[in-house]
């Protein structure tokens, strides 16, 4: 009779933990290929206004991590850091593309070194086949508006909570963690050294937490069975900071029309007549 009692339970338990790893024994872990996208949130630009005039040509120089924070850990001491410290390659490709490349041309900063260091090989090399009139390398672009900023706050846990219910034993339950990132963008004038604009945005990363637990006891009630399935969807910081960082590009672009840095391009109207 025992036996036949356990049978059934086990088979529930191996079926219920199964169900809850939804990435377990998928063929698509094993496809190389990888989704590209432009933005994290394409909303934001969906109806960003077109810019009158040429691409503005803009340097970034450093956006790094300002926080100093470590992972949050209630275990033990962690050395990775909360957030990427490769956000530089997130403005970069925001800038590059905000408008289908018709707002802004990043020009080389971040790799400034390498990049003076590999001129000078090539006009060396030249000047060792051509002698000295080899042919010149031409000027680097330069850049009007220089972009400043970086991640300057990063809190976890600020909102921790959830609910659940039982009833003879059995129910399920949710928590949530909610943590929050901000992120500083402004723009500073070659020319002047003057800041020209600036903004501050905060996303929220939403961490979630789901699952059934089932406690009883049989075989008058001198053993017991316990069940504990749960499923945590945490959002990925790295998207939470691609998005503060679109979102603060946006604002920039916002802000300096209304302080008469650069106009938004007019959409032409048509007279019909009949």
């Amino acid at each position: 009779m025992k036996r036949l009692i356990l049978l059934p339970l086990l088979l529930v338990t191996s079926g219920c933990v199964g169900a809850i790893h939804p990435a377990a024994n998928q063929s698509y872990l094993l496809r190389e290929d990888a989704e590209v996208k432009r933005f994290a949130n394409p909303k934001l630009f969906k109806n960003l206004p077109e810019l009158d005039g040429q691409p503005i040509p803009i340097a970034l120089y450093s956006f790094t991590d300002r926080t100093g924070q470590r992972k949050p850990s209630s275990t033990l001491a962690s050395f990775s850091t909360a957030v990427t410290q490769g956000a530089d390659a997130y403005l970069i490709k925001t800038l590059q593309d905000t408008g289908n490349g018709k707002w802004f041309i990043p020009v080389e900063r971040v790799g400034i070194d390498s990049l003076i260091k590999e001129r000078q090989l090539v006009r060396q090399m030249r000047e060792q086949i051509s002698g000295e009139g080899a042919e010149p390398l031409p000027p680097l672009k330069v850049a009007g508006i220089i972009i400043e900023g970086g991640i300057i706050d990063y809190n976890s846990n600020i909102k921790t909570g959830g609910t659940g219910a039982r009833f003879l034993g059995v129910g399920p339950y949710q928590q949530y963690t909610q943590d929050q990132v901000t992120v500083s963008l402004r723009l500073v004038s070659v020319q002047t050294g003057e800041v020209l604009n600036s903004v501050t945005v905060e996303k929220t990363v939403l961490s979630t937490s789901e699952g059934v637990t089932a406690f009883t006891f049989f075989d008058m009630a001198t053993k017991a069975f316990e069940f504990d399935g749960q499923q945590t969807s945490n959002e990925a910081g790295s998207y939470a900071i691609r998005s503060a960082i679109e979102t603060a590009v946006v604002e920039l672009i916002k802000d300096g029309e209304t302080k008469n840095l650069w106009r938004f391009k007019q959409k032409e109207t048509t007279n019909e007549t009949k």
